[in-house]
């Protein structure tokens, strides 16, 4: 089957990219405070200008530039390849001094661990399901690689630090999210679309991505393990379903869905705000940033979406040179964006 051509014109590599550092930075000066106050500080509409020059991000877009970087000097997208790049870029971030916008728990004790040279299966947090398993995701979801590479990766760069089934899952689902949006998905499409692959990936474990993670919790196979987690991402996309079958009534998004500081939840808040806000990019930000949970990580996933969905030009033109990291977005996104030629017919077997 040869696959389509991806139409790189909207940019859509870039408008994601830069759509997850924009939603990180407006959800940075609310992630600690109530919905009541988000209100009083920004009006209803919550935030909707950068502050800064630069606009500041947090972990969560620091963390996606070093999976970025991994892929990008990566010789091959294989586990034994990208593997030690993951390592060697997380540790980079772990002890930068720009490691200093309340970085994950998960994350700085998994390193500390993979620092020490430890394997990567036995440095993760076994039982973290964090979303900081997910918010990084969203470069893998940008490759032109088939959907067995794509879901080994995303479970493999979230398995170094969060080793908890749902943390894959919910990184693999995120991941799959932005494929499909960049490739043309409609967003009131996702849910169903996430549900259909969770139902077909729910007892498929990643032995050569993975190797025996598995056994660490206590499960009695890798089926049995790996189900865990999709079955817990099901029960929250059922939950995205319910929301956005009610009339959207303007309140915080994380009553319907969760907070977002577990994984699951993270990817689910993040769809129901950019659902709510398919036509309105900034509108979409600014309805994650304004919630009483993870605001950061849910606006920067909402901006991965709607970016992916509409490319650059979901953006105001000037945020571009102010948005912190800049630079690195750019040149990451820039490669992703070139035309690539379809891949030849496969013969069948």
């Amino acid at each position: 089957m040869i696959a389509t051509v991806i139409d790189s014109a909207p940019r859509r590599a870039a408008g994601s990219l830069f759509g997850l550092a924009y939603g990180d930075a407006l959800g940075k000066p609310t992630e600690f405070l109530t919905v009541a106050e988000i209100v009083r500080r920004y009006g209803p509409a919550g935030p909707r200008e950068l502050t800064g020059d630069p606009a500041l991000v947090t972990d969560d877009t620091q963390m996606a530039l070093a999976v970025a970087w991994a892929l990008h000097d990566a010789p091959a997208f294989t586990a034994e390849a990208v593997e030690p790049l993951l390592r060697r870029r997380f540790l980079d971030w772990a002890v930068s001094p720009d490691n200093n916008r309340a970085p994950g728990m998960t994350c700085l004790r998994a390193c500390a661990e993979l620092e020490r040279g430890t394997r990567w299966q036995d440095a993760t947090v076994t039982g973290s399901k964090g979303c900081g398993a997910n918010m990084r995701v969203t470069p893998v979801g940008l490759l032109d690689v088939d959907l067995d590479t794509l879901a080994g990766l995303a479970q493999l760069q979230a398995g170094l630090t969060h080793g908890h089934p749902t943390g894959l899952a919910a990184s693999e689902l995120t991941a799959y999210a932005v494929r499909l949006l960049r490739d043309g998905a409609k967003l009131p499409d996702l849910p169903g679309l996430l549900t259909d692959r969770a139902h077909d990936q729910r007892t498929v474990y990643r032995a050569d991505w993975l190797g025996d993670l598995w056994q660490r919790p206590g499960d009695r196979t890798p089926e049995e393990f790996i189900a865990r987690g999709w079955d817990e991402c099901l029960r929250v996309l059922g939950r995205l379903d319910a929301a956005l079958a009610r009339p959207d009534d303007g309140g915080d998004p994380c009553r319907l869905t969760g907070e977002g500081w577990i994984a699951e939840e993270a990817l689910a808040t993040a769809l129901l705000c950019a659902s709510r806000h398919a036509d309105d990019p900034v509108g979409a930000l600014a309805r994650g940033a304004t919630t009483a949970g993870d605001s950061d990580s849910i606006a920067a996933l909402a901006g991965a979406f709607v970016g992916a969905a509409h490319g650059m030009s979901a953006w105001p033109d000037a945020w571009s040179t102010r948005i912190e990291y800049a630079d690195q977005l750019l040149t990451l996104s820039t490669p992703l964006d070139q035309p690539r030629p379809p891949r030849p017919a496969r013969r069948p077997d």
